[in-house]
């Protein structure tokens, strides 16, 4: 773009399903992102994202009148086509389901151009005449997020997911600003929708407990009998799986093309010999194996749609999006395999980031603007979201009457803290620019020692009162990631899954496929093991000084004092709720856990030297926890 030219502004906006965001472009360059549920406190909030539009309007000083177009991520009229049609092609199944969407659809989606520009009269004036309302396709926009911030000129686009308007997958070409659909899978055959339905039969919720099926998958024994028979059943029953990746799932044992729940309960009851198990429910050793069965053909799909993509285009480089995108175990092994050279991954893979692509698809689709790459990717580290100041965290001293420590040299306070986090204390971590997307990197983090082996327990049930077999990600400096992780290229994003180098691996029982759960969970495994999986592996994130100064200074800090240029990092937030945005949301979530200090900015809060707690909230907040 010729830079004499005026600056042009655009808004992408999702909503109305689940995960609503907004993302601003200034002249193609990504300056604000942020999920509407990190404002509301409403997990997965699909509420028309006020909030994050309000955020972007101000971080970058604009008004509505002033923005060259505003983006919604798909397009209703063809979804609302795809919903007559599969109710039509059914029938008559789904007469319920289909009068109770109705109204829904009516009132919500096929208005859909005027709920937004009530929804952005809500947030300021405009001139409604002005306003240059687009829609992009649903697989388009997760395309143009992935592709449009790629360190690539050219390469292949998978996205994989549950379902858009009709198609459920995709392979694209970008090439320049370009962006062509080679082949699509269409509704209601979708992988997203296959492993959502698991996801179901296991206890988890769909559309946020994908990841727990995910991390519950390596506690499957590969060599048992009922694995196995889960596998052929899966295989020759759900879902027939052909060359090119594509899939034909059998809809006499799905539900959600026709009705309100995902599957026939008692069908599958009787198809895998055992009832759905209930989310109270203990875990046990035959859900683990079902969860590695149906994370073993989602694997195998992937692999098939990227040997496809790379025959289709011949290209060294893939971008991957859509929700199936997080699975970052299928992410490893694709990375593994070898198919392409370089590979990456949308940080916000979901709907949300179909916010991102939106505008990005409207800048270089639409508007034919000339698209310019840089040497890494454009995604300044998915640190796009608020940030606060030493003013903030005052008046949120001032508020609760919480006393702190102001370090006014940062070498002195990563050293303080590296000593801390040694000694085993556990560190809410609040520092510049909230991260875009599911992960939390350095941004919004809980911090412990991933050389404890008691830290996996302690911050599963003390501190993020979550299932103790969800595992840990480890944040590591990119220099030494080499010293733990078999792996040849950079994780920024927390996207890919890689073993742990043998080096640092300790010997585990002859018949350690087969113990329990619980005791396979509690098995010594590295001398990592708060972020050591039970098959080995971690779920890696890699920090530079470049992306993350201060993160990055921790860590270094931290391998100073102890060896170690690694930390565990969870996500800054508690079981039911969104990760914290504003200082109030992690001074709130560090006094309801277990949390030893918290340090936002250079300021540090030590929990044994704050008040007794009695905000009301926090009492109600707890009572429900429970």
């Amino acid at each position: 773009m010729n830079p004499t030219s005026p600056t042009m502004y655009i808004l992408g906006i999702s909503a109305y399903y689940h995960d609503s965001a907004a993302a601003l472009l200034s002249n193609g360059q990504v300056v604000s992102a942020a999920q509407e549920e990190r404002f509301t406190r409403i997990k997965h909030d699909p509420a028309f994202p006020s909030n994050a539009i309000r955020y972007c309007l101000e971080e970058s000083g604009l008004d509505i009148d002033q923005l060259d177009a505003v983006v919604f991520y798909d397009k209703p009229l063809l979804k609302f086509e795809r919903l007559l049609e599969t109710y039509y092609g059914f029938s008559p199944k789904g007469v319920s389901s289909f009068v109770n969407s109705m109204p829904v659809w009516v009132n919500e989606k096929l208005m859909l151009k005027r709920n937004i520009r009530r929804g952005l009269k809500d947030i300021q004036a405009f001139d409604k005449n002005k306003l240059n309302l687009l829609f992009s396709e649903h697989h388009l926009s997760h395309a143009a997020s992935a592709f449009y911030p790629s360190p690539y000129e050219e390469a292949a686009i998978i996205t994989l997911d549950g379902v858009g308007e009709w198609a459920t997958a995709s392979i694209c070409k970008g090439n320049g600003k370009e962006i062509s659909v080679l082949k699509e899978l269409h509704f209601p055959h979708s992988l997203g929708l296959l492993y959502s339905a698991f996801t179901y039969f296991l206890g988890f919720r769909v559309n946020s407990g994908e990841y727990k099926l995910m991390g519950l998958a390596p506690y499957g024994n590969p060599n048992s009998k009922d694995t196995e028979r889960f596998g052929k059943i899966i295989r020759e029953k759900l879902v027939s799986i052909k060359e090119d990746g594509s899939i034909w799932l059998d809809q006499k044992f799905f539900r959600y093309a026709t009705g309100l729940r995902m599957i026939p309960d008692k069908k599958w009851a009787k198809l895998f010999g055992m009832e759905r198990r209930k989310p109270e429910d203990d875990l046990l050793q035959i859900h683990s194996d079902l969860a590695w069965a149906i994370q073993d053909v989602t694997e195998e799909v992937v692999l098939k749609l990227a040997s496809e993509a790379k025959r289709l285009t011949g290209l060294d480089n893939l971008c991957l999006a859509g929700g199936v995108a997080l699975n970052c175990v299928a992410n490893g092994k694709l990375e593994k395999a070898g198919i392409f050279n370089s590979i990456y991954i949308q940080p916000a893979a979901g709907d949300a980031g179909g916010a991102l692509g939106a505008a990005l698809a409207a800048r270089y689709i639409y508007f034919g603007e000339e698209r310019s790459v840089g040497e890494g990717d454009a995604m300044s580290g998915a640190y796009l979201g608020p940030s606060y100041d030493a003013k903030d965290v005052k008046r949120l001293s001032n508020k609760f009457s919480a006393p702190f420590k102001e370090y006014l040299n940062s070498k002195s306070l990563y050293k303080d803290l590296a000593t801390l986090l040694d000694q085993g204390n556990i560190l809410g971590w609040f520092q510049g620019r909230m991260e875009f997307g599911p992960r939390a990197l350095g941004g919004r983090s809980i911090l412990g020692d991933p050389r404890n082996p008691e830290m996996q327990k302690t911050l599963n049930l003390k501190i993020k009162y979550r299932e103790s077999f969800r595992p840990f990600a480890p944040s590591v400096l990119a220099e030494s990631a080499h010293l733990y992780f078999e792996m040849d290229s950079d994780s920024p994003y927390m996207l890919m899954v890689h073993p742990v180098v043998s080096a640092q691996r300790k010997e585990v029982p002859e018949n350690y496929r087969s113990l329990p759960l619980r005791e396979k969970l509690y098995t010594l495994r590295s001398d990592i093991p708060a972020v050591t999986h039970v098959d080995f592996s971690a779920r890696i994130q890699t920090v530079s000084a470049d992306t993350n100064p201060p993160y990055h200074a921790l860590l270094k800090a931290f391998e100073d004092l102890t060896g170690c240029g690694m930390l565990v990092n969870t996500s800054f937030n508690v079981r039911g709720e969104p990760i914290v945005c504003t200082p109030e949301d992690a001074y709130r979530c560090f006094m309801r856990t277990e949390m030893d200090y918290l340090v936002i900015g250079q300021c540090l809060f030590a929990k044994k030297e704050q008040p007794k707690w009695t905000d009301k909230d926090h009492w109600q907040e707890t009572f429900k926890l429970d």
